[in-house]
């Protein structure tokens, strides 16, 4: 498989018109775009979010769950196509451009060591909501990604992931804040 080339970002998450390996991007902390797409529904009066297990070869986080769907954009695509790509490579969602409802923007920027080895990771992550109806059992889970996914309440995901986090959760807080947000503004 050809390596992955991602499009290098100015401070407000614009591409500059160089780019970047994925290796050297993460080697480096050389600033990229994500997309990070939210499945979610709303049960009883309250919102649960669908969040996927990561599989256990990830180069960072595995085996934590953590937002339902997320890649990077490649090189000369958009955020939105990403997202539409991301959900049927990851879940084997067939998603439309107007099946998804964007909801913000966010910075990730952490250092840390999986595997032996230091991940840096830079991203300004384009957020989009998904509200189809959703049955686990008939999604397609590309298993070299994630394990399983589940269902969890938005609020106890966001207090779990307070400091001091709970280890079970990798979820950017970033994109919590942006999911409630969204939510909160739909239900006035």
């Amino acid at each position: 498989m050809a390596e992955e080339i991602f499009d290098i970002v100015d401070e407000t998450g614009n591409p500059t018109g160089e780019t970047v390996t994925r290796a050297k991007a993460h080697e480096e902390g050389i600033p990229h775009r994500t997309a990070h797409i939210w499945v979610a529904r709303e049960v009883n009066g309250e919102v649960e979010v669908l969040l996927q297990k990561r599989a256990l070869n990830k180069e960072s986080f595995p085996r934590r769950y953590d937002t339902s769907s997320a890649g990077h954009i490649q090189a000369g695509d958009e955020p939105l196509e990403s997202a539409i790509r991301e959900l049927a490579e990851e879940l084997g969602i067939q998603a439309e451009p107007e099946d998804l409802q964007f909801a913000g923007t966010f910075r990730i920027q952490y250092e840390k060591e999986f595997h032996g080895k230091m991940f840096k990771d830079n991203e300004f992550s384009f957020v989009y909501i998904y509200k189809g109806e959703v049955q686990i059992s008939e999604l397609s889970i590309q298993k070299e990604e994630l394990e399983s996914v589940e269902w969890f309440n938005l609020e106890e995901v966001y207090r779990a992931c307070q400091p001091p986090r709970d280890e079970k959760f990798c979820v950017p807080l970033g994109g919590l804040e942006i999911v409630r947000k969204y939510f909160r503004e739909k239900i006035k």
